[in-house]
């Protein structure tokens, strides 16, 4: 048997604060793509408001794909009361029916508006990774409803794909999302990898 002296010395900060503590309740805190519920947007995203929603649409993709492939897509675009923008895309692979064929490329990530001295320009940050264990750092520019931000940096595990750069440009065009992704693999020349035109159907 072990003696309370033999534990202290083992563990002389005792046992941790939340060994016995009781259960929490759920998150509480609301994240929201609907800018009329939920927390006020920070006034450091005025400049990325018009891309705060629920968007769903139709695009197409290719490289590294050896074969062009239509695909529907749903992007949520959310904030909560903080300087910074969650991003979450989900896209699955349709026939020439429109039906669905399987999941596709699943990414989430954060967009973060440049602060000088307190103050939001036209720069931002974004981290985005997806299911293939790639992590890509981009830096860009907002500018009323045009975005556009190029890699600054990319990091992968062990067996990720070999993603090296890549290059993408959003746009709100007549109420709609548009957006054209290039991406590098192995250090070559970007090359087209995703397209598609989002109607808003949330927020």
């Amino acid at each position: 048997m072990v003696s309370s002296e033999t534990e202290n010395a083992e563990n002389p900060l005792g046992p941790p604060p939340w060994l016995n503590a009781p259960p929490v309740s759920p998150y509480p805190y609301e994240d929201t793509h609907d800018l009329r519920k939920g927390p006020d947007l920070h006034p450091a995203l005025l400049g990325l408001l018009p891309f705060v929603g629920l968007w769903r649409g139709r695009g197409q993709g290719g490289f590294p794909e050896t074969e062009d492939y239509d695909f529907a897509q749903e992007i949520r675009i959310s904030h909560d009361g903080r300087p910074f923008l969650a991003y979450e895309s989900r896209i699955w692979k349709l026939d020439e029916k429109s039906e669905p064929t399987g999941m596709g490329e699943r990414e989430v990530g954060f967009w973060r508006p440049v602060l000088v001295d307190g103050r939001p320009g036209n720069e931002l940050e974004a981290t985005l990774t997806t299911q293939h264990g790639v992590i890509e750092l981009y830096e860009g520019e907002a500018e009323g409803t045009r975005l556009e931000m190029a890699t600054a940096g990319v990091a992968r595990s062990a067996t990720g794909l070999a993603v090296t750069g890549g290059h993408r440009l959003f746009g709100i065009v007549e109420g709609a999302l548009l957006y054209a992704q290039e991406m590098s693999v192995n250090g070559e020349s970007l090359k087209p990898h995703l397209s598609a035109r989002l109607m808003r159907v949330g927020g």
